[in-house]
């Protein structure tokens, strides 16, 4: 017997059953890669998306506060874009939510 035959015998595959964190269904297919390597899936029974462990959010709201004081002390959006490295359309829609 091989050394390769043998490797494959020592060492059994690993099964990771995913679930759609929308409906909880295990009927999932890979839907591609999203642009930070992440694996992306789509479920079939609910049709809708999703990654690989997904990130609540970007920007935390320590940094969400920071970016939105140097906004009312008369910094303009753009210099926010180039101070902080955040879009600018990120910061109208925070400002919108936060009335």
């Amino acid at each position: 017997m091989g050394d390769l035959a043998r490797a494959f015998r020592e060492e059994p595959m690993i099964t990771i059953t995913l679930h759609c964190v929308h409906c909880r269904s295990k009927d999932l297919v890979r839907n591609g890669q999203a642009p930070n390597g992440k694996q992306k899936y789509t479920c079939r029974s609910c049709g809708r998306h999703s990654r690989e462990n997904p990130t609540p959010n970007a920007y935390s709201v320590g940094e969400r506060e920071e970016i939105l004081r140097a906004y009312q002390e008369r910094s303009s959006l753009r210099g926010l874009q180039r101070t902080f490295g955040v879009a600018r359309n990120t910061v109208t829609a925070w400002i919108k939510k936060s009335g």
